[in-house]
């Protein structure tokens, strides 16, 4: 039987959800994630305590390492391996001689410890994958060259950098070219990834864990969720600037704003919304767009026109998204308001319909054992 182990991140709960749906098509499917974060997504294994200083975090990461050993396929996700290298300092990054030296030691040591990871996974002829998720790939310089509406436009000085930028070219020309397959969760990634790459969809959610739940019809103002991880990537103040004007409109509605939650939690909070706003800089939907339509939410969204080449024609057909662009939110918003309520109800259904075919964890699942699979038969 076929033994898959996921490392070494757990973003958006992604990498656990395909796991768990892996066994369910007779793959033995491990999951480690190097570290927990506050939304308490799960794990078979956490490496290391959210406490363990970088010494003792160190020392178990080396132990971690017998991972090369325990299974067949090794399934990388967020673009990093178990050591993960790091971007280039220079002294003008206002650190102090010591820290720059153990800075420079440790970039050293950790490109040399991702070398000998891959070593002992290949001459043992070990299957690996690898998915890319977002800021894995995404380069600030190419986003703001490329695309005049981007998330580059909106974060903070040092979220992206040249050094960065160079290093994850760097990474995605040496992972890719050791795996059998690469993936990525976000169309705009493969312009960015080798050719050969797919599109995956998202599979963390089990849609029996996450039944419809449609309030559209509810008698009451309409409440409108936002869930934002980072206000800069979501574009929060630019919905929260929309909402105050609407409001100055004498429009009435409720706003939701779920942020500091675990999963679980938000997942609470979700239910109790009749539409939600995901992202207006990203170009594509994200995790919690599957979460809130999987619940019967109409997602309010910006999808990059020119991304959508990267995924089934027939999956374009079925985008159910109110789209929006971060110079028309607040019309959008408007629209939202004065639509009846059962126009909101019958794009809620066509959201969950939507989850059901694109999103469906088991057939994603199936995808990925077919295409182990075929890696065991070359």
């Amino acid at each position: 039987m076929l033994r898959i182990l996921h490392l070494p991140w757990n973003i958006g709960g992604n990498t656990y959800g395909l796991s768990s749906h892996l066994k369910q098509v007779g793959v033995v499917s491990e999951m480690w994630t190097f570290k927990q974060n506050y939304f308490n997504y799960r794990s078979d294994l956490f490496i290391c305590r959210s406490n363990d200083n970088l010494l003792l975090c160190e020392i178990k990461r080396l132990l971690a390492l017998r991972y090369v050993f325990k299974s067949d396929v090794v399934f990388f996700n967020f673009g990093s391996t178990l050591f993960q290298q790091l971007p280039k300092k220079s002294r003008s990054d206002h650190i102090s001689l010591f820290g720059f030296l153990f800075f420079a030691f440790y970039r050293r040591y950790a490109k040399a410890m991702q070398f000998f990871e891959i070593f002992l996974l290949k001459i043992q002829k070990k299957i690996i994958l690898i998915m890319y998720q977002g800021d894995d790939a995404r380069q600030g310089c190419y986003l703001l060259s490329t695309f005049p509406i981007s998330i580059a436009s909106q974060v903070e000085a040092g979220y992206y950098t040249p050094e960065s930028d160079a290093l994850k070219r760097e990474q995605i020309n040496f992972l890719t070219s050791v795996c059998f397959k690469t993936y990525a969760l976000n169309p705009d990634l493969l312009r960015l990834l080798p050719s050969g790459s797919e599109f995956l969809p998202y599979s963390h959610i089990s849609l029996d864990d996450w039944s419809p739940c449609y309030t559209q019809m509810e008698s009451r103002p309409l409440r409108i969720g936002h869930a934002p991880s980072h206000r800069g990537v979501k574009g929060t103040d630019l919905i929260l600037e929309a909402f105050a004007a609407l409001e100055a409109e004498h429009f009435d509605f409720e706003i939701v704003l779920i942020e500091g939650l675990s999963n679980s939690e938000a997942k609470e909070r979700y239910k109790t919304v009749d539409v939600v706003v995901d992202q207006l800089f990203a170009g594509w939907y994200g995790g919690l767009a599957v979460e809130a339509m999987a619940l019967g939410k109409p997602v309010i969204v910006y999808i990059r026109d020119e991304d959508l080449q990267f995924i089934p024609p027939e999956m374009v057909e079925d985008l159910p998204f109110i789209r929006a662009k971060p110079d028309n939110i607040q019309s959008i918003l408007r629209d939202v308001l004065t639509m009846p309520r059962e126009h909101l109800l019958d794009l809620a259904k066509q959201s969950r319909v939507f989850v059901e075919r694109w999103h469906n964890p088991i057939d994603i699942a199936n995808r990925i054992k077919d295409d182990i699979l075929q890696a065991v038969s070359t």
